[in-house]
């Protein structure tokens, strides 16, 4: 579909998406959520709890907190930094935090993080209003339902044209999760999520910078931002999302406005996250799992290694292709060094692999020579296929697909939980380590989300 038919296909098309929305935001029923969907959204408050202690030690992060909240003040928690900030400006520093390592989760259906943008706007509201946590999880499941269908209707058309889904749709995941927390009427959502849709913004070109966790920091300030002036009865259009001139019109060729949860009894998208044990961009992530597999089971190092061919989805190209990494921050997005690095068994989850000097380590430098990068069309963006040739001409095959979430719950929450100490415990210590990981579990039964807030400062 071109765009200018994208155009009128979306100016025709009557069903009132922001409307609709707003309605299923604020009609949603505590009961209407399954358990499972509560217990994964523990999971995923305990990765984006963990990605954020770790992230406010990144120089991007103390830019942040110099520049706005440098004065102190403030009613909410920078979490790790032993500081309190405005509202807003928390939102937007522990967003930036949270996606600074980008090691936090993704969500297919979204094309981006949703977490980093819903979950500070959700927290740093809780925290400001005294909310339970059972009220923040209800909140925190209804905005990122809502940003992942909005990707789904997206579809492929606003990523490809160089939006970054994260600081986009998050935008109104998090505008979502604060309307309902603040307990938004029908007519006050639907004018929040006008609002995020004109701050909705985020470009891919900032791939490999400090900008790109910026996107994340900004959705969760936009969206709350959204929710707090709707609430004041600040007007928006209330056709902003699919209207003539509005987001889908400008944003997202091909999008496609329908219901929220056409089926109900589908997965919920808390519990559909996709989460990192690399940190590095996802789509790099399967050819990572491919050669540490083949490396474990053929004891072979980067020297043994003749040439390399990886074959992954052309629309890698736009997102995890830089050819010559200068800092660790690219490393993230450079798939044929990281390669390089995962022949050589380097740790790729650990956060001092990204390193500039790892970035311009001739070993690795030489070692990307070896290595052919195979665009195709025809293969899940999930998905690598890798074949090593070792001197002496032996080849080996492998291949991987990260997409998929993981089945077994508390396999996943063992994981995350190893994952969320070894990010946690250089910051804060064991003992505190092991304090927010059981309040996390218990999140669903605390009075107020202020004391576990209180703990992560």
């Amino acid at each position: 579909m071109s765009v200018a038919e994208a155009r009128d296909h979306t100016t025709q098309n009557p069903f009132p998406l922001t409307r609709e929305t707003a309605d299923w935001a604020v009609g949603l029923q505590d009961s209407d959520i399954p358990q499972s969907a509560y217990e994964r959204a523990t999971h995923v408050l305990l990765d984006w709890l963990g990605c954020t202690i770790a992230g406010q030690s990144e120089p991007l992060v103390a830019m942040l907190r110099d520049e706005l909240a440098g004065e102190g003040g403030g009613d909410c928690t920078l979490i790790a930094s032993g500081a309190q900030a405005r509202l807003h400006d928390a939102a937007l520093i522990n967003g930036a935090a949270a996606h600074a390592l980008d090691y936090d989760d993704v969500n297919r259906r979204l094309h981006g993080h949703p977490t980093a943008c819903i979950a500070p706007a959700v927290m740093a509201l809780g925290e400001m209003l005294g909310s339970s946590g059972h009220d923040v999880l209800v909140s925190f499941i209804a905005g990122t339902e809502v940003a992942c269908s909005l990707g789904e209707m997206s579809e492929d058309g606003h990523y490809e044209m160089g939006f970054h889904a994260t600081g986009t749709l998050g935008t109104f995941g998090a505008a979502v999760a604060a309307a309902r927390l603040m307990g938004l009427d029908n007519d006050q959502t639907a004018m929040a999520l006008g609002i995020a849709a004109s701050q909705a913004s985020g470009l891919k070109a900032n791939f490999g910078t400090m900008t790109k966790p910026f996107h994340a920091g900004k959705a969760a300030m936009n969206g709350l931002l959204a929710a707090r002036l709707a609430a004041r009865g600040f007007t928006a259009s209330d056709t902003a999302i699919e209207g003539a001139h509005g987001f889908a019109q400008a944003e997202a060729p091909g999008f496609e406005p329908m219901p929220i949860r056409t089926e109900p009894g589908a997965p919920w998208a808390v519990e559909q996250m996709l989460y990192k044990y690399h940190a590095s961009c996802l789509l790099t992530h399967s050819t990572l799992n491919a050669i540490r597999a083949m490396r474990g089971e053929h004891k072979f190092t980067l020297e043994d290694v003749e040439t390399a061919n990886l074959r992954v989805r052309s629309t890698h190209a736009s997102v995890c292709c830089i050819p010559e990494p200068d800092t660790g921050l690219e490393i993230k997005f450079s798939i044929i060094h990281l390669a390089a690095m995962g022949l050589d068994g380097a740790d790729t989850g650990a956060l001092e692999t990204y390193s500039d000097a790892n970035a311009t380590d001739l070993r690795y430098v030489e070692g990307r020579k070896r290595i052919r990068l195979d665009l195709v069309d025809d293969m899940d963006r999930s998905c690598a296929d890798v074949s090593i040739e070792l001197k002496g001409g032996r080849v080996l095959q492998g291949d991987a697909n990260v997409g998929l979430p993981a089945k077994d719950t508390a396999e996943q929450w063992r994981n995350l939980s190893s994952k969320f100490t070894s990010l946690t415990e250089p910051v804060i210590g064991k003992e505190r380590s092991a304090m927010l990981v059981a309040q996390i579990a218990d999140l669903d039964r605390e009075k107020s989300v202020q004391d576990l807030m209180k703990a992560a400062c």
